[in-house]
């Protein structure tokens, strides 16, 4: 009898990334285009490098403050205040260990053994892993996509609430599709959470990837005091710090002492000298992110308007976030096209499969990279599409 069956039935359940198969699947090939995983090809700039080196010289390499270091929680509440309009204090700031963390912690915070969390699909899918490691159960309503566009329906939403839902998690601009939520979406959502009694978990890491101009809408913009949100976010997109592993939560303050404790008995703290490169990416990083953005948004166009000439990709350019989500003709099984998509044409796309319902007949390409590599992509993919 094998050793697994000795083991806790949820961490068994725990299911393998669809996209990292692909990855592990062709990493290393020569001339690999890398499109599969959420993040851009520059690595981390080096002002934010330096801070880090500073304080490994200063010998800050102490326990440290479980809820982060003074210094980046007032330069997140300072972030806050230059990007979303807020005068939020530094005790609504909590530091972790990732976005992921930030997602472990707050559906420790908000759920227990047997609750359900809803979630929009087709969605990141370490949201509904997280629910489901954690004893709760994710319950996906899907968009809808109408002539290349994904649109939420607010009644099937309201419909999958139960007397067991907890809460609902709403990724803004969202990981795959592009959805980018209309302030009335917001308050629609937030008028169903208050008639409901729920949480909100807000992902908005892609706030700033917003190509009508500015940032996209937020909850901060539509929220009152004493509603019940918790933010989730990360240093990853933004400054290219995606190995760093350091994340955010925006909370009520009341919540302090709750994610202090959750954190102590997790990683108990995130690394000083990690956390002073993060106060230098939000102190010194905001030429970088539109430096970011720009490329983000000529490489969308380059990649979706080649594949959208091929009269064979159902899809349109995504209001926001970093991802075009394409339906091909003629594909019905997107794992199965991804693995021959990069055997063919040495592009790594993340099967649609990997983001839950709605999403198994499309294909992700992150397009955060150098726009003359997503020309060369798009080249190679309306060749593979044309041929069909």
């Amino acid at each position: 009898m094998s050793i697994l069956n000795s083991l806790s039935p949820r961490a068994l359940a725990a299911p393998e990334s669809g996209i990292v198969e692909v990855v592990n699947y062709a990493r290393g090939r020569d001339g690999l285009l890398p499109l599969w995983v959420g993040e851009g090809d520059l690595p981390t700039p080096d002002f934010i490098n330096r801070a880090a080196m500073a304080s490994l010289n200063a010998g800050e390499t102490f326990y440290t403050w479980q809820r982060g270091i003074p210094e980046l929680r007032q330069a997140l509440a300072d972030y806050y205040g230059r990007h979303f309009g807020t005068s939020l204090p530094m005790e609504n700031f909590y530091v972790v260990g990732s976005g992921m963390q930030a997602i472990q912690l707050s559906v420790q915070a908000i759920t227990s053994p047997g609750d359900e969390m809803v979630y929009l699909t087709p969605a990141w899918p370490n949201i509904a892993a997280a629910l489901e490691i954690a004893g709760a159960r994710s319950v996906g309503v899907p968009l809808q996509f109408e002539n290349g566009k994904w649109i939420v329906d607010l009644g099937r939403l309201e419909a999958a609430i139960t007397p067991k839902t907890k809460g609902l998690f709403i990724n803004t601009p969202s990981n795959p599709t592009g959805w980018t939520a209309t302030h009335q979406d917001l308050r629609d959502i937030l008028a169903l959470a208050r008639k409901y009694g729920l949480w909100i978990m807000a992902d908005e890491i892609y706030a700033l990837y917003y190509y009508a101009g500015g940032r996209a809408p937020s909850f901060l913009d539509v929220k009152e005091a004493d509603d019940k949100i918790l933010f989730v976010n990360s240093f990853s997109k933004n400054w290219s710090m995606t190995g760093w592993r350091v994340g955010w939560i925006v909370a009520p303050a009341e919540l302090g002492q709750v994610l202090e404790n959750l954190v102590q008995y997790s990683t108990s703290g995130v690394a000083q000298f990690m956390q002073r490169g993060a106060v230098a990416a939000l102190n010194e990083g905001d030429d970088f992110v539109r430096s970011n953005i720009a490329k983000a948004t000529r490489s969308r166009d380059i990649l979706c308007e080649a594949l959208i000439a091929t009269n064979r990709v159902h899809t349109l350019k995504p209001d926001g976030a970093l991802y075009s989500f394409l339906k091909i003709d003629g594909v019905t099984d997107s794992r199965k096209a991804a693995l021959d998509i990069v055997d063919k044409t040495g592009v790594g796309l993340a099967p649609g499969t990997a983001f839950g319902q709605g999403g198994e007949l499309f294909m992700r390409a992150c397009f955060l990279r150098d726009p003359a590599k997503i020309a060369d992509a798009a080249e190679r993919l309306s060749r593979y599409i044309q041929g069909l």
